[in-house]
């Protein structure tokens, strides 16, 4: 993976999507820390006594595992970390610059697809609530707009970043 160069002051812009970056990743390890409760006390009370078996804790695991995975993907795309498959020979900067361009706008089109099914989505669920814990259904259903803006943003920022190397950087190889 070609390391893209970064400036040695970076803009506004940057530094506020490395801040937001950074909240994704505290806000990730969160939901992966609280996620823990529930699904402990469900396996505890499901096999002793001692713990009585809380309905709450299945819609609060799963509303917790959706935005984990969420949040877990928009970090992916931050840092490129999504699934790879090289099948392309060893190409020249530019090369695989350009082949980087061509697969961050297929991010960003589901990223699209995301954030107007999501808003779509969220809508559905304006005024509706969870059957058990009676939690509104859009703090669930939010998390595919909110996606789709952050791939934008970030997926945004890698076109840029991969085109300044497509015009602008000399063939290393």
């Amino acid at each position: 993976m070609t390391e893209i160069p970064v400036s040695s002051t970076p803009t506004l812009w940057r530094r506020a999507t490395a801040a937001y970056a950074k909240l994704l990743e505290v806000l990730l390890a969160a939901c992966v820390g609280i996620l823990v409760i529930p699904v402990t006390l469900q396996i505890v009370s499901r096999y002793t006594p001692l713990i009585p078996s809380y309905i709450w804790t299945e819609e609060m695991a799963r509303f917790l595992f959706v935005w984990t995975i969420m949040i877990g993907a928009m970090v992916g795309v931050r840092e490129a970390q999504h699934f790879e498959v090289d099948v392309w020979p060893d190409l020249s900067r530019r090369s695989e610059a350009a082949v980087r361009i061509l697969a961050r706008f297929g991010v960003l089109a589901l990223a699209l697809v995301f954030l107007w099914a999501g808003i779509e989505f969220t809508r559905f669920a304006w005024n509706r609530t969870s059957e058990l814990a009676d939690l509104p259904l859009w703090l669930i259903h939010v998390a595919w707009p909110v996606a789709g803006v952050t791939w934008i943003v970030f997926a945004g920022e890698q076109i840029v970043d991969e085109f300044k190397i497509l015009v602008g950087a000399n063939d290393e190889r």
